[in-house]
């Protein structure tokens, strides 16, 4: 069985072959995702489903309150720019009508710089230093800047403060400062606040949320709040506590100055005053939604909110999360190949969705993971694996239906295709079998009178003949060697009957070879015909030999045996064990020879039969 035995080598070098590229294209998937993922292929939309995994909606303690330049304090008092600073120096009087019920920060989200010198300016400093409790706003502006690097070369030094406008000056020496830039994202969305501003000259100014938390806890006796942990820019991440709007509780500034509501109700909180209407442009859309503006004091009261909570978080490394990212998706890929769909849909969800799990835990522990990077690289990878299993399945299916239907019956090929070329590596299974051996009977003499072509063409038709009795009744054809061959049944399936398939496709060898002779005696004046022997016994069936060259094969004494047989039957007799013959009792017709023929190996006593009819039809 030559050819066979290299289609079988062929099968389980290609095997191994395609495991070793499988293992290489898994690898080197994981890096360019992994790779994609540095160069920030999936930012955009990480931030923003990040957003909507992290960013939630929860109650406020109730200590800040928002009085916004809204369009009823625009509709009673005038446009904004008509606006004089007296304005906002009644309201911080009307906030601070009595001493026992003073808030304890008045932040101002309004820029005031530059001195004009007329009385609403000295109305508003001496109003924001009579009570002490007072932030005003400053901002810079950024941009980039050739700097001295101090050995004589310059360096573009990026954003860096190129402009910064504070109060007027005695705005500036009669309140604290805070300043109020909010610093978009890459992809203008607001997410991240500075904690303080570091001016060129050395100095820092905190921005207004954190001087009015401070000041806060300063009024209430508290202890010194813990600072959020900052990049190297100074930056860090917001928890959004609400969305536009759910911090606002419609406090005009005309309210204030209409003494509508009593000053008792700001008494000991943080009050910040700032435009709320969509005229005064000061809106932003900001990681809690991004749908609708947040108006700049709302950002400042939620990042006062969270700085009073102290609830804080902190972005996980890059470098640790893409080597997390590598090895979870090489780990993926690997689960993900030649898996069943069901296994690996159920592996693609477990994965995704434990991972979404865990940056939620991850999250309320104070880390922020990237949302999408393990889940888009393993549903790359799973919608990848699963079209490269489909294709790798559909060449193994055609290469092992081409190599073994030419010598296993149809189910044995099937029972292959379902276990898969895996089932194809060296090592066999003990089981009882069938084994049938057949030789061509006075072949050899005739050959030597007849020209090579036609000796191959006999050859061909005798074994044609033996492959199809053979796999009509469901064997399996193990091997030809010269003009004998062997077959055996009962493996790798277990099958119901199977010693009356090797009685038959024997009986059918016998007579289909009648008709053969009767042509050969024709065209050549001789004739030829099977010998045949069969035994029933337990034999190891599977792939034996080395890695590098195997046989589809059964071993075993039950082997030896069944060869023995055939190589004493004469031509036209088929020779069974009292084995075989015990399995078809009363099915078969068989004449006992005793122990008078000797086999090779065996000792005295061992029957032969002669099976001469089959008792029973089809």
């Amino acid at each position: 069985m030559e050819m066979e035995g290299k289609g079988m080598d062929g099968i389980m070098k290609g095997h191994r072959k395609n495991n070793r590229k499988a293992l290489f294209l898994m690898a080197a998937a994981a890096a360019v995702l992994t790779f994609l993922a540095a160069l920030g292929f999936l930012q955009s939309a990480d931030l923003r489903v990040s957003d909507l995994l992290y960013q939630s909606r929860a109650a406020s303690d109730g200590e800040i309150v928002l009085v916004g330049i809204d369009q009823r304090a625009l509709e009673e008092i005038g446009p904004y720019d008509k606006w004089g600073r007296n304005i906002i120096a009644q309201a911080i009087e009307a906030l601070n009508e009595s001493e026992d019920c003073r808030p304890a920060v008045i932040g101002l989200d309004i820029l005031y710089a530059g001195e004009t010198g007329e009385e609403p300016d000295r109305e508003l400093s001496e109003a924001a230093g009579k009570y002490g409790n007072v932030v005003a706003a400053c901002a810079t502006e950024f941009g980039d800047v050739l700097a001295d690097s101090g050995d004589g070369d310059y360096v573009l030094d990026k954003g860096a403060v190129t402009a910064f406008e504070e109060p007027y000056d005695a705005l500036k020496a009669a309140a604290e400062q805070g300043h109020i830039n909010a610093m978009l994202d890459t992809d203008g969305i607001l997410r991240h606040h500075m904690l303080e501003l570091e001016l060129p000259d050395g100095r820092k100014v905190p921005s207004l949320a954190l001087a009015a938390a401070e000041k806060y806890r300063v009024y209430h006796g508290m202890e010194a709040g813990k600072k959020p942990p900052v990049d190297g820019e100074n930056f860090w991440y917001v928890p959004f506590c609400g969305r536009p709007g759910d911090l606002y509780g419609e406090i005009s500034v005309a309210d204030l100055l209409s003494g509508d509501i009593s000053a008792d109700y700001f008494a000991g909180k943080i009050v910040l005053i700032g435009p709320y209407a969509a005229g005064l442009r000061d809106g932003y859309i900001t990681a809690a939604d991004h749908a609708k503006l947040m108006y700049g004091v709302e950002y400042q009261a939620n990042v006062v909110q969270a700085l009073l909570w102290e609830d804080y978080k902190k972005e996980a490394g890059e470098g640790i999360q893409l080597a997390c990212l590598f090895l979870v998706l090489l780990a993926a890929a690997a689960g993900f190949w030649k898996r069943r769909v069901r296994t690996a849909t159920a592996l693609w969800v477990i994965l995704c969705g434990g991972y979404l799990g865990l940056c939620r835990i991850a999250y309320g522990m104070g880390w922020i993971l990237h949302v999408l990077w393990i889940p888009v690289g393993v549903t790359i990878l799973y919608g990848g694996t699963l079209a490269v299993n489909y294709i790798t399945e559909a060449v193994e299916k055609r290469h092992v239906t081409s190599t073994f239907k030419r010598y296993v019956a149809p189910e044995i090929v099937n029972e292959i295709l379902k276990e898969g070329t895996d089932s194809l590596g060296l090592g066999g299974k003990l089981g009882n079998i069938a084994v049938l051996f057949v030789d061509v009977r006075g072949f050899t003499p005739m050959s030597e009178l007849l020209e090579p072509t036609q000796v191959v063409e006999i050859l061909n038709r005798y074994l044609s003949l033996i492959s199809e009795c053979i796999l009509k009744n469901g064997g399996t054809l193990d091997k030809f060697v010269g003009d004998a061959a062997m077959a055996f049944w009962g493996a790798p399936l277990p099958q119901q009957d199977y010693v009356m398939h090797a009685v038959r496709a024997a009986a059918d060898m016998v007579s289909g070879s009648q008709n053969l002779s009767e042509e050969l005696m024709e065209q050549y004046g001789r004739t030829v015909d099977f010998g045949i022997g069969i035994h029933v016994g337990e034999a190891v069936v599977g792939n034996i030999g080395s890695p590098e060259r195997m046989d589809y094969t059964a071993i075993g004494d039950t082997v030896n045996t069944a060869a023995r047989l055939e190589a004493n039957a004469p031509a036209g007799t088929i020779y069974i064990s009292r084995a075989a013959a015990d399995a078809l009792e009363g099915r078969i017709r068989v004449r006992s020879l005793g122990d008078t023929v000797k086999l090779k190996g065996k000792k005295e006593g061992f029957e032969v039969l002669v099976m001469e009819d089959i008792l029973e039809p089809r």
